[in-house]
C-alpha cells in the first residue's frame, strides 16, 4: 500500500513541478503557498505541529497557533515549487532574490583554509544555504535524509547533487564515517541539527528533552575546529536573507553534553525570530 500512495504522490508532485516551471518563479511560488495552505490542514502531520507549538510555549492561543501553522504550510508549499528553480539561483539568474549578511566570514574561512562545521535547521528555502557556501568557494559536503517516497527520492537527490552541493552525504553510520574522510581532506560540513536522531544525546529544546546529533561536538573535541551558524529567512515572499553568523570557539575540553546544548539554544532563537519559517513536522520531542 504505501509504495502505492508513494507512486501517487510522485505523480502529484511531477504535475506541480511541471506547471511550476511553465508559469514562471513568481507565479509558482504564489501558487505553491496556495496548494500548502489548502492541503496542509489536512494531513496527519497537522496535529503534530500544534502540539509542538504547545510544548514549545509558542503562540499564546490556539487562533494564534493557527495562524503560524497556516503560514507555515504556505512557506512549505512555496518551498516545493521552488525546487523547479534551483537551477536559476545556482546560476545566478536570480541572485538578486538572496540578501547575503556575513560574506566576509565565508572568505576569510576559504582563505584560511582549515575546514569548519556549518550548522543550521529547515528554515525556509534551507536548500539555498549549502548552494550559497559552495558558490563561495566554500569546499563543502552536506548531510541529507533521503525522503521515503522511493520514487521521488532520486529525482531530489540529483537536484540537489548538481545544483546544491556535489557532496551529499546520507544520514546516518555510514554517512558519518563518510563526512570524516571528507572533513580530513580538508571539506567543511553543513547539516541541520533540528531533527531528531537516534544515536544523540538528550539535550534540552524549548525547556523539554529531545535527542540531538553530537556531531558537531564530537568534530570540535577531535579537530579543535570552529562552529558557524548560518540562517535564512523570507522576506516579502519572494526574496530572502541568508545570515552568516561569526565563527563558535569552544575549548577542546568543553564536554559534548555543553556544546550541544549551546547550539540548541542558537536553534531555538532562530526558530523564533520566525516561527512560522520553521519546518515543525518533525517529530522532534518523541
Amino acid at each position: 500500500m504505501k509504495t502505492i500512495k508513494y507512486f501517487f504522490e510522485f505523480l502529484l508532485i511531477i504535475i506541480f513541478f511541471i506547471v511550476s516551471k511553465i508559469i514562471g518563479y513568481k507565479n509558482a511560488s504564489n501558487l505553491g503557498e496556495k496548494i500548502g495552505i489548502t492541503v496542509g490542514p489536512f494531513l496527519r502531520s497537522n496535529y503534530k505541529i500544534n502540539l509542538n507549538l504547545k510544548n514549545s510555549d509558542i503562540g499564546n492561543s490556539d487562533e494564534e497557533r493557527n495562524i503560524i501553522i497556516k503560514k507555515m504550510w504556505g512557506n512549505y508549499g512555496r518551498i516545493l515549487s521552488e525546487y523547479m528553480y534551483i537551477k536559476k539561483f545556482r546560476n545566478d539568474s536570480l541572485v538578486n532574490k538572496i540578501e547575503i549578511v556575513g560574506q566576509k566570514i565565508l572568505y576569510e574561512i576559504k582563505n584560511k583554509d582549515k575546514p569548519v562545521i556549518f550548522i543550521s535547521g529547515h528554515f525556509n528555502n534551507f536548500e539555498l544555504m549549502a548552494m550559497h557556501l559552495e558558490k563561495s568557494g566554500i569546499k563543502l559536503a552536506a548531510i541529507y535524509r533521503p525522503l521515503n517516497n522511493i520514487f521521488l527520492n532520486p529525482i531530489m537527490e540529483k537536484i540537489r547533487k548538481k545544483y546544491i552541493c556535489k557532496k551529499q552525504v546520507k544520514k546516518g553510520l555510514y554517512g558519518t564515517r563518510e563526512i570524516l574522510k571528507y572533513f580530513k581532506e580538508g571539506s567543511s560540513i553543513a547539516l541541520m541539527i533540528d531533527q531528531r536522531v537516534s544515536e544523540g544525546i538528550s539535550s534540552k529544546f524549548f525547556n523539554r528533552e529531545a535527542l540531538t546529533t553530537t556531531i558537531p561536538a564530537q568534530f570540535v573535541k577531535k579537530f579543535d575546529c570552529n562552529i558557524v551558524p548560518i540562517y535564512i529567512e523570507r522576506k516579502q515572499k519572494h526574496q530572502f536573507r541568508l545570515e552568516i553568523f561569526k565563527p563558535l570557539e569552544f575549548s577542546k575540553n568543553e564536554k559534548i553534553e555543553n556544546i550541544t546544548n549551546e547550539l540548541n539554544t542558537i536553534l531555538e532563537k532562530m526558530i523564533l525570530k520566525n516561527p512560522d519559517q520553521w519546518i515543525w513536522t518533525h517529530n522532534r520531542w518523541k
